[in-house]
């Protein structure tokens, strides 16, 4: 992932789907069509360039344009250049909205790439669902977004938030009896994706016997996690799980350590996988795990492209953004060619739709299939820190591991 993400949109859920586009039924099929059947595919993109999930969206746009460089030098999409359309929604939800809309009525694109955040993604999703458009996406992973009754949403990463876990929580419930954990903790971020990532894991920790001692939600303000900290402290807990993002999950990490809390497994969403981690933790880092969905050295397909050119076109090391972005291109590429057009109207994108519902595709994420809420059907990697270096320790003898999980984790 890139740079360091802030807290999550103070808005409810609930405020997003409420909008002025209309429903798919009161407008006539493919009438965001009428895009040209020569010249450039024109995509259209609205990803949060600045507000709260810049750095992130920047990222992702990077993965856009590195995947964009690949398919024109290969001729482009049935031999007609790609172009991408961005807007910058501003991380606003209402803006991201019109985005769409002026992308689909006046830029009269071919396709549509989503934006980063499931804040975003379902009032965007609303509207190209409104004008039939398929709808690859590289970073809703809320449950929610799969509760709006989309049929042509698709998310282009290896799980939603409750799956995230689910290798880390193969791993523990299949510990001997004497040596698994019999408690856990939990604090996450007030936000519809933190949540769901820390309690996917606790739901199926609580479903193994392990018992829930702690459960801490803080709005996305939260600066001081003193009190979270010894609220987890008094229940002595055998894991501590942090639904988080950058900021929130050094905090609760530095207030862990300060208070001498000595988990046996600590695990944080997202802000681990950010570099910037270790330093601001001050040496707390080692053995902590997260979540990741991709890996710069894991051989999947085009991974090896994928960081190449990123090292050419942006400088320094490819991140997990970037290549959520390239993922969605490999998607719809692979889709495109398959079905043989690349149009707006409804006949186009129901083929599209229907073979991405009903295909496996090859990325740089890995092998990636969709259920028919189009949520992905696999699950992420899971990494930790050992001596000071990140690596992948589940799945166990997948291609992409590099080293054992380490447990229980070194006293911080």
């Amino acid at each position: 992932m890139s740079d360091v993400r802030k807290a999550a949109l103070v808005l409810a859920l609930s405020s997003l789907v409420i909008s002025a586009c209309a429903k798919a039924e009161d407008r006539p099929a493919g009438q965001g069509g009428a895009a040209p059947t020569s010249g450039p595919v024109k995509i259209g993109i609205s990803l949060p360039l600045t507000g709260d999930f810049a750095e992130p969206g920047k990222g992702i746009q990077e993965g856009y344009k590195i995947w964009a460089e690949h398919v024109n030098a290969k001729g482009g999409l049935l031999g007609r250049k790609v172009e991408l359309i961005f807007r910058d929604d501003a991380s606003d939800p209402n803006r991201v909205t019109s985005d769409y809309e002026s992308l689909i009525t006046q830029d009269k694109v071919n396709l549509v790439f989503g934006p980063f955040s499931s804040r975003l993604v379902i009032p965007a999703g609303k509207v190209a669902e409104s004008y039939n458009m398929v709808f690859v996406e590289p970073a809703g992973a809320a449950k929610e977004v799969f509760e709006q009754g989309f049929k042509k949403l698709f998310y282009a990463a290896p799980a939603i938030a409750g799956d995230h876990y689910n290798y880390l929580a193969d791993y523990i419930t299949k510990l001997p009896p004497d040596q698994r954990p019999k408690t856990a903790a939990y604090a996450s971020l007030d936000d519809p994706f933190a949540q769901g990532t820390a309690y996917g894991l606790r739901d199926k920790l609580a479903a193994a016997g392990i018992k829930t001692v702690a459960d801490e939600v803080y709005p996305p303000e939260t600066t001081d996690f003193a009190p979270i900290a010894a609220k987890i402290a008094a229940a002595k807990p055998d894991i501590v799980v942090g639904g988080t993002q950058f900021e929130d999950s050094v905090g609760l990490v530095r207030a862990l350590q300060e208070l001498k809390i000595q988990p046996k497994l600590a695990a944080f969403s997202t802000g681990p996988t950010l570099p910037e981690f270790p330093a601001a933790v001050k040496g707390a880092a080692e053995h902590v795990i997260s979540p990741v969905g991709w890996s710069a050295g894991s051989g999947f397909t085009g991974n090896d492209a994928l960081v190449k050119s990123y090292k050419e076109m942006f400088g320094g090391e490819a991140n997990e953004d970037a290549a959520n972005g390239y993922t969605v291109g490999q998607v719809v590429e692979a889709a495109v060619n398959a079905v043989k057009c690349v149009e707006p109207t409804k006949d186009c994108q129901d083929k599209l739709a229907d073979h991405l519902r009903q295909s496996t595709f090859d990325t740089v994420v890995g092998p990636l299939s969709f259920d028919d809420q189009g949520r992905p059907e696999q699950a992420h990697m899971i990494q930790q820190y050992v001596n000071g270096k990140v690596e992948i320790v589940l799945p166990e003898g997948s291609k992409a591991q590099t080293a054992k999980l380490v447990f229980p984790k070194k006293e911080w």
